[in-house]
């Protein structure tokens, strides 16, 4: 269960407050949640069936983490079908069937969009390797190798190791910044922005009232492919070869937020629904506010403050809640205080 609570300064239209002012939003984990059909996994239908505990809460929204097709080899955070359900959750029917339960209980309904990679098993993907010559070549991060056969860059996974795997059909690199089998999309191509906004129209048109859109700030990369410098010794204790470089151009590119105003504009269309991206990362604070800034980004962002935090201290809280002063222009965060990245608030 993850508990939020999200404010924004976009000023509300026609004097009508937004859903999410202020909405607490109840974060359901399908696969250990409820199981409706003894099979040991949670599903769908086990979500719709346990909706009226979760109103009876008096939360405003659920947000339900991937129940997209995927091998599950990152628990569906690796998707190879961006528009259907894994069958281990059930079927599309069961989806609507949840959004129209959730409805009448008047619960909105957040789902997951994971746009920085895909599954190596996309059919995107599986065209995407084939040559260097197909429509779909470009749509991953490719990159020749070194001249001694090593990696394009120094950059490192977030999961351990390089964020380079050697594919020999192509004779190339892709890049991934999680697990080899995640690559990375190339969404500095137009077409792929533009494939992944259809997926949301998708899903817009099955009546979701929102997205939480995963590890945003490495949805594109520097295509000079410059090595990250080395990070400076700060006293915090280096756990990963990712932890020891500064993710200057491996993530963080300042043209994630042109593609943010694409997806604002599309989520106008269909009125007031809610959009807020995870950021982590040593810049969190300064891409969150400007994934939130004035009315053409997205509603919120939600960081990682009080996920990890020892004790959540009046002194602490106040401390994090001091950096979102409401002012003209700046969007306000979603603060986040359990989620399926972190241990439970209470245990």
């Amino acid at each position: 269960m993850n508990t939020s609570a999200s404010v924004s300064s976009a000023a509300p239209k026609a004097g009508v407050v937004p859903w999410w002012r202020g909405a607490a939003i109840y974060q359901i984990y399908p696969r250990s949640f409820s199981d409706s059909n003894g099979d040991g996994i949670g599903d769908l239908p086990g979500i719709t069936s346990r909706l009226d505990h979760v109103a009876r809460l008096g939360v405003d929204a659920i947000w339900v983490s991937p129940f997209f097709t995927s091998p599950m080899k990152d628990f569906g955070y690796d998707v190879a079908d961006y528009c259907g359900v894994d069958p281990i959750f059930g079927t599309l029917a069961d989806f609507d069937a949840m959004v129209a339960r959730a409805h009448e209980l008047g619960l909105k309904v957040t789902i997951d969009q994971v746009y920085a990679h895909t599954s190596d098993l996309h059919p995107w993907f599986a065209e995407s390797r084939q040559d260097r010559t197909n429509p779909k070549a470009d749509w991953y991060v490719w990159a020749d190798p070194k001249p001694d056969g090593s990696p394009p860059t120094n950059w490192q996974s977030v999961f351990g190791g390089p964020a380079w795997t050697w594919d020999a059909r192509r004779r190339q690199y892709f890049l991934h910044n999680f697990l080899s089998c995640q690559p990375q999309m190339n969404a500095h191509n137009p077409q792929v922005q533009d494939a992944l906004l259809g997926v949301m129209r998708f899903w817009l048109d099955r009546g979701v009232d929102g997205f939480r859109l995963d590890a945003l700030n490495f949805l594109m990369h520097d295509v000079e492919m410059r090595d990250n410098p080395p990070a400076p010794d700060d006293g915090r204790r280096k756990t990963r070869p990712f932890d020891f470089q500064l993710k200057i151009f491996n993530q963080s590119h300042p043209d994630i937020v042109k593609f943010i105003q694409r997806v604002r504009n599309l989520c106008d269309e269909y009125g007031a629904v809610f959009t807020v991206a995870e950021v982590g990362g040593d810049l969190a604070e300064t891409e969150m506010k400007a994934y939130t800034a004035c009315e053409e980004h997205l509603n919120s962002a939600y960081g990682f403050d009080f996920l990890y935090a020892d004790k959540l201290t009046p002194k602490f809280i106040a401390q994090a809640v001091a950096h979102w002063p409401d002012v003209p222009g700046l969007g306000w965060p979603t603060w986040a205080f359990e989620n399926h990245d972190a241990p439970r608030a209470l245990s």
